[in-house]
């Protein structure tokens, strides 16, 4: 959360290896038969939404080869920005047929930001870059669609963006475009390719803030220098994001999160309405809440709370008004490691509220885990660290096998499948 020990969390996680992605779910309860409540493991209110009626048939076109492209959004906080159990989703659904696996897309190098980055990507620098987020009320910078930006003051440094790091995806991303966004007003720096000569076009976007870089053949790799082109300028060059794109059709992934991260950061980003306009999202997974609710239960406000998740529905709506909202409720947790937070109840009423008014649907990851308290059973099965508010690796594994499990539950619902047909091939392509 807002405590500093917690990073110390997220980077023993990211100094584990990373092995072949394997179904752990069913070992676990096997193992742990009460550990979570596998009847509330379910999309509530997916089968009555329209919204998730029209995502899946669009998602059952794009598995059969039909459709062109379908893009999921996952936002949050620390929990998205390791994007362990995101990315396992990601990797699942991208592996389900023949026709779904599609370009890496938007990222944001959280090295640069002197931060964790996920581990299946990687962008470096030669020289020290600084981080400012839009969770940090002492942060005051512009932000886009990631929350945070990687400031850079000096004078030359070269970047290097690596599409694929410590993955387990069975075919490598790569991209024949990248985007890079940043704050293009500031003409005192320029961005330099190291190797120009296959770039066949670039072009720069002022309305959504980016330069593009169109190539000639497919890459993994690419390097550019930033520089410092006016001596005079005060203004710093503050990299936003990029983005890998490719002309391949499937599903697109699109995991955003920043460590401390609650609605109010999100509103403080600029750009972020505005950039999301760029890819009109037909599903949007809003995992919020954990950062919203961490405070004495006398300090939450829960209407403030509400009025906050219902402007984020509504700005997601208005980006594309047919995109359909998974509300995921945030996991029990200890507040200061002392006391369970009993505002995390309060908060699933709200979701349950909301989903029902804007018939979109819920993953009630609070219940499934087994409520209230239920964080320090977890602990003490050695699936949560001391914080009782993360997760172990092992732990970000169960949560994805849940989730995939419930999504493609919806999935198969909606379009009339034998239950669990769908997740057998989609684990059997995914275990090849």
């Amino acid at each position: 959360m807002r405590k500093p020990p917690i990073l110390l969390v997220l980077c023993f996680l990211f100094a584990l290896p990373v092995a072949a992605q394997r179904f752990v779910l069913d070992s676990v309860l096997k193992v742990h038969p009460d550990l979570v409540n596998m009847e509330a493991n379910v999309f509530k209110y997916a089968d009555s939404s329209y919204y998730f009626k029209h995502f899946f048939r669009a998602l059952d076109s794009v598995y059969e080869g039909k459709k062109e492209k379908v893009h999921i959004f996952h936002i949050g906080g620390s929990h998205v920005q390791a994007d362990i159990y995101p990315n396992r989703l990601r990797t699942y659904l991208q592996s389900s047929s023949e026709f779904t696996m599609s370009q890496r897309g938007f990222v944001f190098p959280f090295l640069l930001a002197n931060t964790n980055n996920p581990a299946n990507y990687k962008v470096t620098s030669k020289t020290r870059w600084k981080g400012m987020r839009s969770s940090q009320k002492r942060d005051s910078i512009a932000w886009g669609l990631a929350g945070i930006s990687a400031v850079f003051k000096d004078s030359i440094d070269t970047i290097r963006v690596v599409a694929n790091h410590k993955s387990y995806t069975k075919k490598p991303y790569y991209f024949n475009k990248l985007r890079i966004f940043y704050n293009t007003w500031n003409t005192g720096y320029s961005i330099v390719p190291l190797d120009s000569s296959t770039i066949v076009n670039s072009r720069l976007d002022n309305e959504f803030h980016y330069l593009e870089y169109v190539f000639n053949d497919s890459k993994e790799e690419f390097e550019f220098q930033v520089i410092k082109t006016d001596s005079t300028t005060t203004e710093p060059f503050l990299m936003m994001g990029m983005e890998l794109l490719n002309d391949e059709p499937g599903i697109e992934y699109t995991s955003i999160g920043v460590n401390g991260a609650d609605f109010p950061s999100y509103f403080r980003s600029a750009f972020f309405e505005k950039q999301l306009r760029l890819y009109k999202p037909d599903m949007f997974i809003v995992s919020m809440g954990t950062n919203d609710t961490y405070m004495p239960e006398s300090h939450f406000d829960v209407e403030k709370f509400k009025n906050n998740y219902e402007s984020f529905i509504q700005m997601i709506q208005r980006v594309n008004p047919e995109c359909a909202i998974l509300l995921a409720v945030p996991n029990d947790s200890y507040y200061l490691r002392k006391q369970p937070n009993p505002n995390t109840v309060k908060a699933e009423g709200v979701i349950l509220e909301l989903a029902e008014k804007y018939g979109m649907a819920v993953w009630d990851f609070y219940e499934i885990m087994g409520g209230f308290r239920s964080s320090q059973k977890w602990y003490q099965k050695r699936i949560m660290p001391r914080d009782r508010i993360h997760f172990t690796q092992r732990g970000y594994h169960i949560k994805s096998d849940l989730l995939l499990k419930a999504f493609v539950g919806a999935w198969e619902k909606a379009s009339n499948r034998e239950p669990g047909s769908l997740l057998k091939i989609i684990l059997e392509n995914a275990h090849e």
